[in-house]
């Protein structure tokens, strides 16, 4: 099997299950939370019960192996001096996002949900919702990074790596995240402000890889 067939493969992997947790990570905040908040209480109960654990394993999973073929998928970028901003910052912000999946929203929900005992529910529902919130507002930022890394004429495979630009776009990551652990909802409170939000976070970026 050739190096280039196995990066074929992880290629297809990552697309398969990124599709599958973005899909799911749509879902729960487009969806799922609209319907909670409608349901009645019979209908809540079951739904906690029975739909939202099968829907969070599907979320946790994809994830985790949306992560580990993307590894695979940068360790060839940086063997093969393929390096470049967009990719850096999609990369991180990927992370990002696997580690909330895992480290936040999976722990919060399991509270939430009754499905581990002790622990204050409405604490961690509010904790689980807005890391789910932040990943939203990460994730078109993160297929704009990923997708021009190699395909955006001009700042694309091979291209320098580094810079002012790259710094403060870093920096704004960074603190977007640190807000999604202990800050507030702000803006991404409703499915338009996250969705809008998250389009505005992607020129942002965007212009200051391409400006400075």
């Amino acid at each position: 099997m050739t190096m280039e067939f196995i990066n074929f493969l992880a290629r297809w992997g990552h697309g398969l299950f990124g599709i599958t947790w973005i899909g799911m990570l749509y879902y729960f905040n487009f969806i799922q939370g609209a319907y909670f908040k409608e349901a009645s209480p019979e209908g809540l109960a079951d739904a906690k019960a029975k739909l939202a654990p099968r829907a969070l394993w599907w979320f946790r999973w994809g994830a985790m192996f949306t992560f580990i073929t993307g590894i695979i998928l940068f360790a060839g970028v940086y063997h093969n001096a393929q390096m470049n901003n967009y990719i850096i910052i999609g990369v991180v912000m990927g992370t990002l996002m696997a580690a909330n999946v895992w480290m936040v929203i999976w722990p919060a929900q399991k509270i939430a949900l009754g499905l581990v005992d002790g622990g204050d529910k409405a604490a961690a529902a509010g904790k689980a919702l807005l890391a789910s919130r932040t990943n939203t507002l990460f994730s078109a930022p993160m297929l704009w990074g990923m997708f021009a890394g190699p395909h955006y004429a001009g700042y694309g495979y091979g291209t320098a790596v580094g810079g002012t630009g790259l710094i403060l776009a870093l920096v704004i990551i960074a603190a977007i995240e640190i807000n999604g652990l202990k800050g507030k909802m702000g803006p991404i409170t409703s499915v338009s402000g996250v969705i809008k939000s998250s389009l505005v976070l992607t020129a942002v970026l965007a212009l200051a890889l391409n400006l400075l």
